[in-house]
């Protein structure tokens, strides 16, 4: 058993290793801003506190007794054979990215074996990532009965912590979220969600097939500010063909990725205040 912040980790027996994670690491077209900035190929390899994201967030599921073997979905895999070249290695697997995130996360499913098995998604620039807020996620997202489950964190967590930071949040008559980059398939079901995003990912210069797609009450019901969360997951489950669910996370750290210059400038703050 290991302790992260106060709560305990233990896994019941027969359940270590019972997700398989995916990193999605790859680059935008034409690069990222703040890697040309530090002067690295790639987002995921921008130091922050001295050290690659991508470490601080292999590190933090390597250390999640619940995570067993870790995918990372990279156009370039080369670049990180000697970043992850140790005993950990066992446990890393390095995938050539597709031309577009949900292509690149259906075929890690496809890598990891099928749709059989559970798998944690999050993405390189998450190096707020702990080892208790994978496994609360994990627990939580399991407890749901729900094939594809997203974290959110609630605005008011988050403004609380940092009430400079400025982040993106879905708007529902019950409250405002921002989401995670924690997402959990949990049955076979779940890869139905991620055809739906690639559906949406082609008709991203299409917005108006979107807008059909999801329904125009549903859309005018949420700029409104009259729909509900429930509602909106209930739309998504038949749109996709498989129950989606939640777990709101009330840590204001999981909200918080690296976008921006400001949102490393407070992330480098939080790791030295925890350190």
């Amino acid at each position: 058993m290991s302790k992260q912040n106060g709560e305990s980790m233990t896994v019941p027996e027969g359940e270590a290793g019972r997700f398989t994670a995916l990193i999605m690491a790859g680059s935008r077209p034409g690069g990222d801003p703040m890697a040309r900035a530090a002067g690295v190929s790639h987002k995921c390899l921008l130091p922050v506190e001295g050290t690659p994201m991508i470490r601080r967030v292999v590190s933090a599921l390597l250390a999640a007794p619940s995570i067993g073997r870790i995918l990372i979905s990279i156009d370039a895999p080369g670049l990180l054979e000697a970043e992850f070249s140790g005993p950990e290695r066992d446990r890393i697997g390095l995938l050539q990215s597709a031309e577009t995130p949900s292509l690149s996360a259906l075929a890690a499913i496809e890598a990891a074996g099928g749709t059989g098995g559970a798998m944690l998604i999050t993405t390189a620039d998450h190096p707020l990532l702990e080892p208790a807020l994978i496994e609360r996620f994990c627990r939580e997202a399991e407890a749901s009965g729900a094939d594809i489950v997203a974290g959110l964190a609630p605005e008011q967590v988050i403004r609380t912590a940092f009430p400079e930071s400025r982040r993106t949040y879905l708007r529902f008559r019950d409250g405002r979220f921002s989401g995670c980059n924690l997402f959990a398939l949990l049955r076979p079901e779940g890869a139905k969600a991620i055809r739906l995003w690639r559906r949406v990912e082609k008709d991203r210069k299409r917005p108006w097939r979107i807008a059909k797609a999801f329904g125009l009450p549903m859309l005018l019901s949420y700029l409104a500010g009259w729909l509900t969360l429930e509602a909106a997951l209930a739309r998504l489950s038949r749109l996709a063909g498989a129950k989606a669910g939640v777990v709101v996370l009330p840590v204001a750290e999981a909200a918080v990725d690296v976008d921006k210059p400001e949102d490393l400038v407070l992330v480098e703050a939080i790791l030295r205040g925890r350190a």
